[in-house]
C-alpha cells in the first residue's frame, strides 16, 4: 500500500507523540510505501535511533505525564491509551501517588515517565513506575526510547486497521 505525503502524515504524523518530524523523516526515506505494520514500526524505530540525543530527548519530553487529573493538551491517542489502562479512573490516593511519582521521575531524569500502557492496568503501571525510578539515567533513557517504540507499534497497527 502506498500513501501520498498528506495521507501519510494524517495517519502516522502522531505515531511519535507531538513529534511529526519523525513521520516526515520516515516518509522521505521510504516514500509512503507500507508493506506491513511491523515494517513501518521498524522504520519509525530506525528514525528514532538515527536521531541525535537532543532530538530523542525532545521526543521524550513531548510525552504527557501519566494519570494527570485534567489534561486538555493530551493527544487523542494518549487520551484513549490512558483511558484503556484505567488511568482516568484512579482514586484520589492513586492520583496523588501518580502526581508524586511524576514529579520525582521528572526531577531525576528530565523527562516524563513513559510506558506503553496497552495491555496494562494502573496497578501494573504504578509498579513499573516505582521500579524504574531507581534506574541509572542512561538505562532509563534507553528504556523510555524502547517504550516509545512500543507505543508507536500499537499506534501504527491501530492506524492501519482504521484505514482497512
Amino acid at each position: 500500500m502506498k500513501y501520498d505525503r498528506e495521507q501519510f502524515m494524517a495517519h502516522f504524523g502522531q505515531v511519535f507523540e507531538s513529534s511529526p518530524w519523525f513521520a516526515e523523516s520516515v516518509y522521505e526515506r521510504h516514500g509512503g510505501k507500507i508493506v506491513s505494520a511491523f515494517e513501518l514500526a521498524a522504520q519509525f524505530e530506525a528514525a528514532l535511533r538515527r536521531a541525535g540525543p537532543e532530538e530523542q530527548l525532545n521526543l521524550l519530553r513531548a510525552h504527557p505525564e501519566l494519570a494527570c487529573a485534567v489534561r486538555e493538551d493530551l493527544t487523542g491517542e494518549s487520551r484513549r491509551e490512558q483511558a484503556a489502562a484505567g488511568l482516568d479512573a484512579c482514586s484520589k490516593a492513586e492520583f496523588k501517588q501518580f502526581e508524586e511519582l511524576n514529579r520525582m521521575y521528572r526531577d531525576r531524569f528530565g523527562f516524563p515517565f513513559i510506558i506503553a500502557v496497552a495491555g496494562l492496568d494502573r496497578h501494573q503501571i504504578l509498579s513499573a513506575f516505582q521500579s524504574r525510578i531507581n534506574n541509572e539515567h542512561e538505562q532509563e533513557f534507553q528504556t523510555a526510547l524502547d517504550e516509545v517504540c512500543k507505543i508507536a507499534s500499537v499506534r501504527i497497527t491501530n492506524a492501519l486497521h482504521e484505514r482497512a
